[in-house]
C-alpha cells in the first residue's frame, strides 16, 4: 500500500497514541501537533493527505483552524474528531466542507474507514469495479451470443452501459475491453437487425414499440386515464446520456425507464416525423405530401411537426387539446417555464428540445468543442453540466411541482464513428454519412445493410430505382474524391443514421413528480 501523511491536530494527543499506533502499523505515516497555530504552522510547509481536526482546543478553535486550512490546502480532506455533539458545531463544521464528523470516543477502526473512504476511495473502487466487471465478462458475452429478441438486446444494451459508466468513474484500464465487448455487441446486434427489420416492417403487429406506436401505446393510454402529459422529446438523446441526467432529477420524481426501437433511418427527418404522425415515413409522403420534405429540399426537415401530431390526433378520432414548442436555446426555455401552469389546461403538450444534436454538430464542426467532448465520458458530462446549469433544470423543477405526467423520449441516438466504407454516389445521393439513398449508388454490399424496396421498408421512394444502403456498428460513408481529407474531418465525431445500439434503443422514460 502507498504510504499516506496524516496531520492529526488535538491537544490531548497523548490520549489517542493506541489510535496512531494502529494506523501506523497500517502504513500510514502520522504527524500530531497540539494546537491550531502549530497546525496552520505545518499546513504552510507541508502537503498532507487527510486532517484529523479536534474541535474543542485553546487558543484558535477547531473551527478558526479548520477555515484557515481550508485557505492553504483547499482540497485536502478534513475530519473533525471531537467530544463535541452541539448541533450547531457539526452544522458550521458541514458547511465548511468537511470530509467527515467523527464523535469521540472513537474506536481504530472507525478511523481506518474514514481514512480508506476519503483517501483511498478511488483506488479502491477502481479495483472492486474492475474485479465485478471481470467476473461479468464472460456472462455479458453470453448475453451478446444468445440474444434473439429485442428484449434481450435491449437488457444487453443497458449492460454495457452500465458497466461504462461505471468503468468511467475509475482509472482502471479495463475501458479498452468494455469497448471491445461494444464493438462485438454491435456486430451481432447488426446481424439481429438484418434478420428482422423488413419483416417487422412488413408486420407491425409483430415488431417491438418503434417509433410510430409511441403515441398509441403510451401517450394516448396516459390520456386516457385523463393524465395531463408533457412529452419532452430531447433530439439524439442516447440511454447513457439519460443515465447521467436522471443522476439530476431522481431527487423529484418516480422513474419508470423502458427503451424502444427507433426505425430506420435513425435521423430526425424519418425518425422524429414517424413519433409525430405515427406513421412510417412513406405514408406520411403519400397521405400528407405538403407535410413531408424530400431529401433534396433545401427547406429544414422538421418544420411540419405541429401538424403531424395534429393528423395522428384526428386519425384516431381524439379530441385532445394539444400545444407544441421547439426549444433550442436557454432563452426560450426561459420564455416557456412561466407558461407551465397556464399549459396545463392542455391535455398534451409536446416540447422539442434541440441541445444535444447541436452538441454533436459542433463537436463534428469545431476543433475546440472536440476537445471539450474528447471521448464519451467527456460527451455524458457535457450533457450533464448543460442539464445542471441551463435553464432545463428549471424546467424539469416547475414540471415535478405540476400534477402532469412526462414521458420523456428523442428520435434517435448517435454512435462514434471511426471506420470510412467508400461509396460512390451521383450529384443527387444526401449527405448524411451513416445512411444513402439515391438510384446510383456504388458500394460493398458485405460492409452495409441495404434497402433495395423502400416502400416494403415503410420509406418514399423519390424514384423507382432508389435504394438506401446504412452504415453499422462504427462505421461511416468516404467519397473516393478527396477521400483522405474526408476521413481525417470525420472520423471520431458522432453520428447517426444507421444501425448501432446506441442509434436505435433509446429512452422512453415516463416521470412523475414526487411533491405535486
Amino acid at each position: 500500500m502507498a504510504s499516506y501523511k496524516l496531520l492529526w491536530v488535538d491537544d490531548e494527543i497523548e490520549l489517542l497514541k493506541a489510535h496512531i499506533l494502529f494506523l501506523e502499523k497500517k502504513g500510514y505515516e502520522v504527524e500530531t501537533v497540539t494546537n491550531g497555530y502549530d497546525a496552520l504552522d505545518r499546513c504552510a510547509e507541508e502537503a498532507f493527505d487527510l486532517i484529523l481536526l479536534d474541535e474543542n482546543m485553546p487558543g484558535l478553535s477547531g473551527l478558526e483552524t479548520l477555515n484557515r486550512v481550508k485557505e492553504l490546502l483547499p482540497a485536502t480532506p478534513v475530519v473533525m474528531v471531537t467530544k463535541s455533539e452541539e448541533e450547531h458545531i457539526m452544522e458550521q463544521a458541514i458547511g465548511a466542507k468537511i470530509a467527515d464528523y467523527l464523535i469521540k470516543p472513537v474506536n481504530p477502526t472507525q478511523i481506518l474507514l474514514t481514512l480508506k473512504k476519503n483517501i483511498q476511495q478511488k483506488e479502491i473502487v477502481t479495483e472492486h469495479t474492475q474485479t465485478n466487471y471481470q467476473q461479468d465478462f464472460a456472462r455479458l458475452g453470453m448475453l451478446i451470443n444468445d440474444a434473439t429478441s429485442i428484449e434481450e438486446w435491449k437488457e444487453v444494451y443497458k449492460k454495457i452501459t452500465y458497466w461504462e459508466l461505471q468503468l468511467s468513474e475509475t482509472e482502471s484500464g479495463m475501458q479498452e475491453m468494455l469497448a471491445m465487448q461494444r464493438r462485438e455487441a454491435n456486430s451481432e446486434f447488426t446481424k439481429f437487425i438484418r434478420k428482422n427489420y423488413m419483416r417487422w416492417m412488413e408486420n407491425p403487429e409483430e415488431r417491438p414499440m418503434m417509433s410510430p406506436d409511441i403515441f398509441k401505446r403510451t401517450i394516448f393510454p396516459l390520456l386516457d386515464k385523463g393524465e395531463k402529459v408533457f412529452l419532452i422529446v430531447i433530439d439524439n438523446f442516447r440511454y447513457d446520456q439519460w443515465r447521467v441526467l436522471l443522476n439530476e432529477i431522481a431527487d423529484s420524481f418516480t422513474v419508470e425507464e423502458n427503451l424502444y426501437c427507433s426505425i430506420l433511418p435513425t435521423a430526425t427527418q424519418y425518425a422524429r416525423n414517424a413519433i409525430f404522425s405515427g406513421l412510417m415515413p412513406n405514408n406520411i409522403a403519400r397521405m400528407f405530401p405538403d407535410l413531408w420534405v424530400d431529401e433534396d429540399s433545401e427547406e429544414g426537415k422538421n418544420l411540419n411537426e405541429e401538424p403531424l401530431v395534429k393528423t395522428q390526433l384526428e386519425r384516431y378520432r381524439r379530441k385532445n387539446t394539444f400545444s407544441y414548442h421547439k426549444i433550442n436555446h436557454s432563452g426560450a426555455v426561459e420564455k416557456f417555464v412561466p407558461q407551465i401552469p397556464q399549459l396545463q389546461k392542455n391535455d398534451l403538450n409536446v416540447v422539442v428540445i434541440n441541445f444535444i444534436d447541436m452538441l454533436s454538430h459542433a463537436r463534428t464542426e469545431s476543433l475546440m468543442v472536440r476537445e471539450l467532448a474528447s471521448n464519451e465520458a467527456a460527451y455524458r458530462s457535457i450533457t450533464q453540466s448543460w442539464l445542471r446549469h441551463s435553464a432545463v433544470s428549471d424546467l424539469f423543477r416547475s414540471l415535478a411541482a405540476q400534477d402532469c405526467t412526462i414521458v420523456l423520449t428523442t428520435d434517435h441516438g448517435s454512435i462514434r464513428c471511426y471506420t470510412p466504407i467508400k461509396v460512390i454516389g451521383d450529384r443527387n445521393t444526401n449527405t448524411n454519412l451513416r445512411y444513402k439513398l439515391g438510384k446510383n449508388l456504388s458500394y460493398n454490399v458485405k460492409e452495409v445493410f441495404e434497402i433495395k424496396d423502400p416502400v416494403r421498408a415503410g420509406l418514399p421512394s423519390p424514384n423507382l430505382s432508389t435504394a438506401y444502403i446504412f452504415a453499422t456498428q462504427d462505421n461511416f460513408f468516404a467519397y473516393p474524391n478527396n477521400y483522405n481529407y474526408y476521413v481525417q474531418y470525420y472520423k471520431d465525431t458522432f453520428q447517426h443514421g444507421g444501425i448501432s445500439m446506441e442509434e436505435m434503443l433509446i429512452p422512453l422514460v415516463t416521470l412523475r413528480g414526487k411533491k405535486r
